[in-house]
């Protein structure tokens, strides 16, 4: 039966399919001692949900197995730049070119899960895609489908670090499938790119300092010491999963490839600025981007302003403030003034 389940989640998309017992991971202490630090900054819903995160039968009854799948969002370079790029760009993580994950892998996960309770009528299953109190990544190391790196992401040794995931969590007893060992070696590749520092040592990351974290889970303020290290990140970041040299084999999934989406992986900025809520929702609309909303997108295309416009971009900044958002206007203002402190000579 192990077969058929990973033969039709196969034929449903998914690029990898694994399995494990439901019992504690070999993580979890870590997990542990990463929330005591206070390494997961204001995501607060993470030290709530702790323990059921570890103990998969405090979230269902029962738990026996974890059934944990992945896809690629690797796009061979498709979609990577505008043809005619604006002056002034801001970046966009590679998985926001796509339909929201959330919905597209959901979807096949739930399909799954009716095949799984099709031959075990009685039994029970859960379905997440990174919205459930599930240690995913470390259940996934364990079903044998990648690796934890030392940025703290799931690599595949067939697919490099292009990977999102999910979850089945299943009353159904299923024998486990052999865990994956640690491949990265005496690499460090990924700490030593980071612009923030944000990976305080090896498979260790301060949320607090992470550009990701900072453009799109943060919901306040910027913090001001950390503005000139997000350089042109407009949307997350993928500078430490683009420099791992398990990329040497990634390629293309079917299921989010059919989900792509036209957005560039560089947005003009001057286009940001021109948006109101119902033209945000029509550019980026059932993307991950929408999820962040129009006013904190606004937050981080003025900090993208301030670390690379010029006198132009002040006019862009000027046109901001009108909207009379305070969030908005605290950055914009930091931006007009890195600009000028450039270029002293502007009035």
């Amino acid at each position: 039966m192990k077969d058929r389940i990973r033969k039709f989640a196969f034929e449903l998309g998914f690029d990898l399919c694994g399995f494990s017992s439901a019992k504690e991971p070999s993580g979890a202490e870590f997990f542990r001692h990463w929330i005591q630090n206070g390494y997961h900054a204001e995501m607060d819903w993470m030290k709530r949900t702790l323990e059921k995160r570890i103990n998969p039968a405090l979230v269902l009854e029962n738990a026996k197995t974890i059934i944990s799948v992945g896809v690629s969002y690797f796009l061979n370079d498709r979609n990577s730049s505008i043809e005619e790029k604006g002056r002034f760009w801001g970046k966009i993580a590679r998985y926001s070119q796509f339909i929201d994950y959330h919905i597209v892998i959901k979807e096949k996960l739930e399909l799954l899960a009716g095949f799984i309770m099709q031959n075990y009528p009685g039994e029970k299953t859960l379905c997440y895609v990174d919205t459930g109190p599930v240690l995913e990544r470390e259940f996934a190391q364990s079903s044998g489908i990648g690796f934890i790196g030392k940025h703290t992401n799931l690599i595949s040794r067939s697919f490099g670090n292009w990977v999102l995931l999910g979850e089945i969590i299943t009353t159904v007893a299923i024998e486990p499938d052999q865990p994956e060992t640690n491949h990265c070696g005496k690499c460090r590749r990924c700490i030593d790119v980071c612009p923030t520092g944000a990976i305080t040592a090896p498979f260790t990351l301060d949320s607090s300092k992470c550009i990701s974290y900072l453009t799109i889970e943060n919901k306040g303020v910027i913090p001001v010491d950390l503005r000139k290290k997000i350089g042109n990140h407009l949307f997350g970041c993928d500078d430490c999963l683009e420099v791992c040299p398990w990329n040497r084999f990634a390629g293309e999934g079917r299921l989010m490839t059919e989900s792509l989406r036209k957005l560039p992986r560089e947005i003009d900025i001057a286009t940001i600025f021109d948006l109101d809520n119902s033209s945000f929702r029509k550019m980026f609309g059932g993307t991950p981007i929408q999820r962040t909303g129009l006013r904190r997108l606004l937050r981080n295309a003025c900090v993208v302003l301030g670390n690379t416009g010029d006198k132009a971009a002040i006019k862009l900044l000027e046109k901001v403030l009108q909207r009379n958002d305070p969030l908005i206007n605290e950055h914009a203002l930091w931006a007009i003034n890195e600009i000028r402190a450039r270029q002293p000579a502007y009035p």
